[in-house]
């Protein structure tokens, strides 16, 4: 894993899938971008934390707007290229790494792509250890640390440059900035030292991508369940088995926003199951009753395949089996769930563990 090639990159993409919780934009994409980007630049030096300098910057880089917007209007790569360079001139210093903002969907991959042609490494560390909709969402965003400078740039090199009081204003800015580009661009942000990532980030999220693609590689060759496979790994929890009978979405304000509705199958059969999205899966519950809630990630997996099934994929008659499994523990603080707890989102519950949901349910079955 010192150097990710084509292969390795084959395993993040599946990997960025999974934990992208449903949103995050298509990781195929970022795949492809990565992987053409290693056939004219050579592999991709991925480093620890450890291996740079304390004050060494590094700087998180990908796209921003509407998963379903990304998949008709596909960046060229330049666009976030320029965003990393605005940056580094507007701060006049020279980048040691970049970094992926979150863990899944396109913005696990596009850095890859996007440090293989600037001739930096990736630094193995993140700021959400899954995919969230909004750019304040990170666990540096609850230490304090700001996203400014924040760069956004489109397909046709228009760039806006922002100074924002904090990361939630500077969301707020770069959002409405690339919903008038469009409704997605490319951006560049949250400036960070070493040592700021090493005590507000999330390490080791690149190789976890990894190590999931590489497990259920392992698992389909030797005829493993590939749902088994991903549950252990995850420590996850099966929430329900169901066939798609409804799913509402549209696009607004530079978000993907929709409930899917489920009928549930072999066990759970006879009940009913909604999950509700903004880009992410956040909220999954039978009839009235909770299941699962942000920060804990949802994911929809086709039952047959054992594929990760994107919000802007979802369709009619989809057979899913949908998996509840923990956040890292920074999100489970009281802090965390103010800043993407259900309530943000105007969920009425509040919120509570999958695991403790998992328990409860299963009393309530006894």
């Amino acid at each position: 894993m010192k150097w990710l090639d084509h292969e390795a990159i084959e395993h993040i993409s599946y990997g960025a899938a999974i934990l992208a919780s449903g949103g995050g934009g298509d990781p195929y994409i970022g795949k492809i971008m990565a992987q053409r980007a290693i056939a004219q630049h050579g592999p991709i030096q991925l480093v620890t934390l450890d291996e740079l300098q304390p004050e060494a910057l590094l700087l998180a880089t990908g796209m921003i707007g509407s998963p379903t917007i990304m998949m008709e209007k596909l960046p060229s790569g330049q666009e976030s290229l320029l965003a990393c360079r605005y940056i580094a001139e507007h701060m006049g210093c020279s980048l040691s790494a970049i970094y992926p903002i979150e863990t899944g969907g396109i913005n696990s991959l596009l850095p890859l792509a996007s440090a293989c042609i600037l001739g930096l490494p990736v630094a193995d560390v993140d700021a959400m250890g899954r995919a969230f909709p909004e750019f304040q969402m990170t666990t540096f965003y609850l230490d304090g640390i700001n996203a400014s400078p924040f760069a956004v740039v489109d397909e046709n090199a228009n760039a806006a440059l922002f100074e924002a009081q904090d990361s939630l204003k500077a969301e707020k800015l770069a959002r409405a900035v690339a919903v008038k580009m469009g409704g997605s661009a490319a951006f560049a942000g949250y400036p960070v030292t070493v040592d700021q990532a090493r005590v507000s980030g999330i390490t080791g999220t690149l190789r976890l991508m990894w190590r999931i693609g590489v497990e259920v590689q392992q698992a389909r060759d030797a005829r493993r369940n590939v749902i088994e496979t991903l549950t252990t790994l995850l420590q996850g929890i099966v929430l329900f088995r169901g066939k798609a009978n409804r799913v509402n979405q549209r696009s607004e304000g530079g978000f993907n926003y929709g409930t899917a509705c489920f009928v549930g199958v072999d066990d759970d059969k006879g009940s009913r199951f909604d999950v509700l999205f903004q880009n992410e899966y956040l909220l999954a519950r039978r009839e009235d009753q909770a299941l699962c809630m942000t920060p804990d990630l949802i994911i929809l997996l086709d039952e047959e395949t054992g594929l990760p099934i994107l919000g802007e994929r979802l369709c009619y008659g989809m057979r899913v089996v949908a998996l509840g499994v923990p956040a890292n523990e920074k999100w489970r603080t009281p802090r965390g769930i103010e800043v993407c707890g259900p309530r943000y989102f105007h969920y009425l519950d509040d919120y509570t563990p999958v695991e403790t949901l998992a328990a409860r349910c299963s009393e309530e079955r006894v």
